[in-house]
């Protein structure tokens, strides 16, 4: 059996040798009779898939349907890069607070600047109910009239209109330091509610810039010696060393 596997291998050595150089067909014709006959009509199969033309039509139609399947490369970059437009990101920005931040796609910023929004707005609200509360107050314990007394909500339980008016001085100026207080508070927490709107419009726009800008992957630095020149006599002042960065 190994005899016959070894015979078989140098025949076929010897087949593909003589094939290259345009006797196949002889070879053939000698090395068919020392072999079985699975042997040679495999071998003879093996020369006929070799000897066989080769469509190249076929080729070209395979060849085709495979570029058409394949996107050109300028549209692959820009599935795989998104750039916003920077103008339209500002527009939509100032329209609805974040949906700048949802075209240029970051959507993890969303909850920071509806974050900062409700926290604006429940500042406001607290702010705006106490100035109101302490300005009511104020003017209560301003007037004569005793049957305005809403400051008494703002003092301790055990306290009464008269231990009151025993330090009706000190609580006027309690309640209009509060009042006064309150109203700044009120004002910055509007302050801050326009602040947080215009930083999701910058910062919709920077994003939208930033995502055209071109990032070399090369980054490195150089030392070399440089030549100092004074400004004014235009003359070499000293012999320095300088350091270049590219990025």
């Amino acid at each position: 059996m190994k005899i016959q596997v070894v015979t078989y291998q140098l025949c076929s050595f010897l087949l593909l040798l003589c094939f290259l150089v345009g006797g196949s067909a002889n070879l053939y014709a000698h090395t068919a009779t020392f072999l079985p006959d699975e042997a040679a009509d495999s071998l003879k199969q093996h020369i006929q898939m070799l000897e066989a033309p080769v469509d190249t039509a076929m080729l070209a139609r395979e060849n085709d349907s495979i570029q058409r399947q394949m996107p050109p490369l300028g549209q692959v970059d820009s599935k795989k890069r998104w750039l916003p437009v920077p103008n339209k990101s500002v527009w939509l920005a100032l329209a609805i607070p974040g949906a700048g931040q949802i075209y240029n796609r970051k959507y993890w910023k969303l909850p920071i600047i509806y974050g900062g929004f409700v926290g604006c707005a429940y500042a406001l609200t607290w702010n705006s109910k106490m100035y109101k509360d302490y300005s009511q107050a104020y003017q209560d314990i301003m007037s004569d009239n005793p049957n305005n007394d809403s400051y008494m909500d703002f003092v301790g339980p055990n306290m009464t209109q008269e231990d009151i008016k025993a330090r009706l001085s000190h609580y006027q100026k309690l309640f209009k330091s509060r009042k006064d207080i309150y109203r700044r508070q009120r004002d910055l927490s509007i302050f801050a509610f326009i602040g947080v709107y215009l930083l999701s419009v910058i910062d919709a726009y920077v994003d939208a810039e930033l995502s055209n800008f071109d990032i070399s992957k090369d980054l490195s630095m150089t030392m070399e010696p440089a030549v100092f020149r004074d400004p004014h006599r235009h003359m070499p002042q000293g012999v320095g060393l300088q350091c270049n960065i590219k990025f």
